[in-house]
Order: C-alpha cells, then structure tokens, then sequence
C-alpha cells in the first residue's frame, strides 16, 4: 500500500477537520496505521481551517505533511492556494467548484472538481456539503468501500445529530457516484 497523505481543508465551519476525522477512523477500522492533526484559527466559522491525515501499513512517523500530498481535499480556494504547491506530483485534488476557480494548468495531477455547495442545497441542508465531499475523496482510496463510509459517518456523527444523519449519507452516496 502506497502511504496516503491526505490535507483537508477550507474555512472554519465547512466540516473539513469532520472529514478528516472520519477518513482517520476508516483507517483505523482496518488496523492501519495513522495519525490525525487539526489546524484551525481561533474564530470557530469562517476562519482558516485544514488537517493532515496521514495512513501507512507500518507506524506513521509524523503527523504534519510538509510535502508529497497525495490527496487534498481543498473546499475553497485559499485553501487550494496553500496546499497545492506540497501535493505530489501525481496528486489526487478533490475541490469545490463553487469556491475554487482556478487551478494552475501546470498541475499534472488528477482534479476532480464538484459543487459540494450545489449539492447540499439541492438537500435543502448546507451542513451535508462536507459529506458529500466525504464521499468523493473516499472514492479516491481504493482500500474504503462506501460501506465503510457510511459505517464511520453513523459511527462519529450518528448520535451527535441523529436528524441529520439520513441527509449525511445522502449526501456522502452522491459525492462517491459523482466521483468520475
């Protein structure tokens, strides 16, 4: 298994540090080794928010992914901004297109571009925007199947909002079917 290092990041409130708890979890599920560090600012919406997950088979050595991203979740474009430049160059980039506008043409990586936005108000629920992110970028990690997905999502999210955890997997099945 090739190591996944994976950023997932946006603004305070888009649930990024969310997803990549539940990657964290998925990757701890099938006994792998892994190490999750949040980064955020001290406003609790709209400032700078980002994670490193990082997943090897043999003990993580460092959780802080200074270069080689393999994956980046970017939810806005500052935070593509940022990151792009320490992907790898065969990166995988899942971003939303309704706040990322532009990716150099130089990126030699494989960009899957999807409305997050667009698909939560399509669910009359602008929450599940970062499910359905969720949902794409687990797409790009052959080792997760969408049943352990939703699995992780009831798992962290199934009591704290039991209202929302129908939408959530809603959202998290349409962003994996969107994923090309």
């Amino acid at each position: 298994m090739k190591t996944i290092k994976c950023v997932s990041a946006g603004f305070g409130g888009q649930g990024v540090l969310t997803v990549g708890q539940l990657i964290a979890i998925l990757a701890m599920d099938k006994d792998l080794a892994v190490s999750w560090m949040p980064s955020y600012g001290p406003e609790m919406r709209g400032g700078t928010a980002n994670c490193h997950v990082v997943i090897d088979e043999k003990e993580v050595s460092s959780p802080l992914i200074a270069e080689g991203i393999t994956h980046l979740l970017a939810m806005n474009q500052p935070a593509l901004d940022k990151f792009l430049p320490r992907c790898a160059e065969d990166a995988v980039i899942v971003s939303n297109a309704s706040l990322v506008k532009h990716v150099p043409s130089d990126f030699k990586g494989t960009l899957i571009p999807i409305d997050f936005n667009q698909i939560a108000q399509d669910l009359n629920e602008l929450k599940v925007a970062n499910m359905a992110a969720f949902g794409a970028i687990l797409k790009t990690m052959p080792m997760f199947s969408p049943e352990d997905g939703i699995e992780a999502i009831i798992k962290k999210l199934g009591k704290k909002n039991e209202s929302l955890t129908e939408l959530n997997i809603k959202a998290f099945e349409i962003g994996y079917a969107l994923k090309a």
